[in-house]
């Protein structure tokens, strides 16, 4: 994500040079006020600069939201596509699913979700170029937040599981940012240390009792 920033004696005199400099269009960046412009006496005496940040944001959000629409259009399903907006930085995008039929895109526990995010994710990022890395996350009517409150509850259970019995429990086969919720949820139990094992996509999550 490129960032600069730039004055001028009117914020649209600064937005102007900002768009030469970065040598892109209005709607492809995000403009913040920094300072209003003031006029001084006799319009000069005095008189004070905009400054305004600008951010490059680049066609990524809308190349990953076509993509994502695509998809469900050669699907046939009737499930709108959105973007769930957010304050976060211009370097990750949150597309969200709704409508009927949501069973079909989300898969055996996210499965199919998985792969349509994975799928979005290389659509939009060329390794062979210097662009910045866009993450997408694929969302369905709130069903990342659920998956990540059943792991986390599962994980509790398990660990206790783990204790009580005094052995080492195994967990079935995860992706990556499952594996994650995992062993953040336990790290502050001193009673059990998590670590995983195998390769990908059969690497799963062994809690241990110490």
């Amino acid at each position: 994500m490129k960032e600069i920033i730039q004055k001028g004696k009117t914020v649209d005199d600064a937005l102007e040079t900002a768009l030469q400099k970065l040598s892109t269009t209005e709607d492809k960046v995000k403009v913040e006020v920094l300072e209003e412009g003031e006029n001084g006496f006799l319009g000069f005496i005095g008189g004070k600069d905009a400054k305004i940040r600008v951010l490059k944001t680049r066609d990524k959000h809308n190349k990953a939201l076509e993509f994502m629409k695509n998809m469900i259009d050669k699907m046939d399903l009737n499930i709108k596509v959105e973007k769930i907006e957010s304050k976060s930085d211009l370097e990750q995008i949150t597309i969200n699913l709704t409508g009927d039929n949501l069973g079909i895109v989300i898969g055996r526990r996210g499965k199919t979700l998985d792969a349509l995010q994975y799928l979005t994710n290389l659509a939009v990022n060329n390794p062979k170029n210097d662009d910045e890395y866009l993450r997408v996350i694929l969302d369905a009517e709130g069903y990342r937040k659920r998956r990540e409150e059943t792991l986390r509850n599962l994980a509790l259970r398990l660990a206790n599981k783990a204790k009580s019995k005094d052995r080492r429990v195994v967990l079935e086969p995860m992706p990556p940012h499952e594996r994650k919720i995992i062993h953040s949820t336990l790290q502050d139990d001193s009673e059990v240390q998590t670590h995983s094992e195998g390769q990908d996509p059969y690497r799963k999550v062994v809690i241990v009792a110490q």
